[in-house]
């Protein structure tokens, strides 16, 4: 059974024993060093899963979606990967499909990102909705980013989160307000169901990429 949490949108959430993250690093209670990139898991992944063209993804099988060496555990499940940024799903989701999109290079708050990074943060963002909304078939969700502990950013490296929101109107004003500001309840990721889920993202990411350069060639074609 998944172990379900109530909590605010802290980035991820306590990983397992076996985590070769350091054992607090996903520990809301624990104040990292904002500049030790050697603690932190995002910095982990970004240094292990190479860039490739979001417009021509890899297969699930290809050698950089598998690296062999300094691979993260748990498992990191990669979406989207370019020279700035890098996109995977969440390790402990609040709905099925949410997807974090950080920098590449070590940037502790959204006002440490450089201009190329922000430009490309902007791009990306839309293009991911536009894919996770796509992939999972839910479309509404959150787009949420958190900057420093004091609001409830858990892992010191700036990064957005992407949440799908089924519709819960009708269950409740209870269960309707808790999607408010990216709360909800957790789930440990399920292996299994993430592999294709990410591929399925990673191709609608590339959809979405050709069909907008097809209606920018297009609007240009009319000038």
């Amino acid at each position: 059974m998944p172990n379900n949490h109530n909590t605010q949108h802290a980035s991820v959430a306590a990983s397992s024993s076996s985590s070769n993250f350091p054992h607090n690093a996903f520990d809301p209670g624990v104040r990292h060093d904002r500049d030790d990139t050697s603690a932190c898991p995002f910095c982990q992944i970004a240094s292990v899963y190479t860039p490739y063209n979001p417009a021509d993804p890899p297969s699930s099988d290809a050698d950089l979606l598998n690296p062999e060496a300094g691979a993260p555990s748990p498992a990191t499940f990669v979406v989207l990967s370019t020279p700035l940024l890098v996109g995977f799903l969440d390790i402990m989701p609040l709905s099925t499909g949410h997807v974090l999109l950080c920098t590449r290079r070590h940037r502790p708050k959204l006002t440490d990102a450089s201009a190329a990074e922000s430009l490309e943060l902007g791009r990306y963002l839309r293009v991911l909705s536009a894919a996770v909304a796509r992939a999972t078939g839910v479309h509404d969700w959150n787009v949420v980013q958190n900057n420093g502990a004091a609001a409830a950013q858990v892992v010191p490296h700036m990064h957005f989160h992407v949440i799908p929101r089924p519709e819960l109107r009708s269950k409740g004003p209870e269960r309707f307000t808790s999607t408010m500001f990216g709360r909800g309840m957790r789930e440990d990721l399920d292996e299994e169901e993430a592999a294709p889920l990410a591929e399925r993202i990673r191709e609608v990411v590339a959809e979405v990429m050709h069909e907008e350069a097809e209606a920018e060639a297009e609007d240009k074609a009319k000038l």
